[in-house]
């Protein structure tokens, strides 16, 4: 090892002395970083150019060159309606649609998903038998592969799959999962909790077990009911980790994809069609490639993703300072 070591000093050490001669002592560092900056400038932030260029420009040509300058023609068509609370009245109803699709989802998948990750965090915090053994089936899944998971239900859950003949073994009807529009709806939900929340789950067991035992004891030792403490002393000292655990769960529920794709491809109709599908969908799935109109809808989102990350630095900022002055007061 040793030797390989050497062998690498000796081949670079003219590239870091020329390197520190031009660059001087004190900036030699930005030549260490330089091939990471390298790829981050050609696979993030040049493809995030090329994407503002493309929003800005219409046409089916894909060569940046060869496309006609529109302006914010793009997002008019987007936003266009004669009645915003009649999605049929929009220019892109889809995008409406599917904007509602993703804002109904992303409520109800992050709610549960907080409401159970945090009830498996809490037992799984207990003395259990088996406890080692649970923690990892709950988390086995987020190690699966999106594509895996919704393979998976969609064999569990199709006309003739799992699910349906046990019940027909049982004596009952069967029904069709995927292809009506409320059921579809609830197993897309039902699959992204279970594919996603053994993830949530453990950032949530790590809170609860950075909490001091001491203060459970005192609450003990006080008479302090189970729901007591929970609420006051669990959810409080927890609140930290909730709020990651929330805003890494709604930036996960706006851009849902994989798992829709596979198990219902954005249907029956429209049903699960969300964001992310709608930009794949304009931008590649159909005759005509409309790449700037998929362009402008992932600016979009993009921007809802950034308001969310903003919401959640300055959660965490007022969550550090209340813990301080709660600190001081306590003093």
């Amino acid at each position: 090892m040793s030797f390989i070591a050497s062998c690498f000093f000796n081949l670079f050490e003219p590239l870091f002395r020329l390197g520190q001669r031009w660059l001087g002592l004190s900036r030699i560092a930005w030549l260490f970083v330089a091939p990471n900056l390298i790829i981050f400038g050609l696979f993030t932030f040049l493809p995030i150019i090329i994407n503002f260029h493309y929003a800005m420009t219409a046409g089916v040509q894909i060569m940046p060159s060869q496309r006609p300058f529109v302006g914010t023609e793009n997002f008019a068509l987007l936003f266009e309606c004669r009645d915003h609370f009649d999605l049929a009245t929009c220019n892109q109803d889809l995008f409406w649609k599917a904007i509602s699709n993703t804002s109904k989802f992303t409520v109800l998948q992050v709610i549960l998903m907080m409401f159970f990750s945090l009830l498996t965090a809490l037992v799984l915090n207990r003395k259990i038998i088996g406890r080692s053994f649970w923690r990892g089936v709950f988390f086995y899944p987020v190690l699966l592969s999106p594509v895996v998971v919704a393979l998976l239900w969609k064999w569990i859950l199709q006309k003739h799959g799992l699910l349906n003949a046990g019940l027909l073994a049982a004596g009952l009807d069967s029904r069709e999962w995927l292809t009506d529009s409320g059921w579809s709806f609830f197993w897309v939900i039902f699959v992204s909790i279970w594919a996603h929340m053994g993830f949530y789950t453990l950032i949530l067991l790590a809170g609860l077990q950075a909490i001091p035992r001491e203060v459970y004891d005192a609450a003990e030792m006080d008479a302090a009911s189970p729901w007591r403490t929970l609420y006051r002393i669990t959810l409080p000292l927890l609140m930290p980790n909730l709020i990651v655990v929330v805003v890494l769960a709604l930036i996960r529920a706006i851009q849902i994809f994989d798992e829709v794709f596979v198990l219902t491809g954005g249907g029956p109709g429209s049903a699960t069609t969300f964001i992310v599908q709608y930009i794949y969908q304009v931008g590649f799935a159909e005759q005509i490639h409309l790449y700037g109109l998929a362009a402008a809808a992932s600016l979009v989102l993009a921007a809802g993703i950034l308001v969310l990350t903003l919401i959640q630095l300055k959660l965490s900022r007022a969550g550090k300072h209340g813990s301080k002055n709660g600190s001081k007061q306590e003093r």
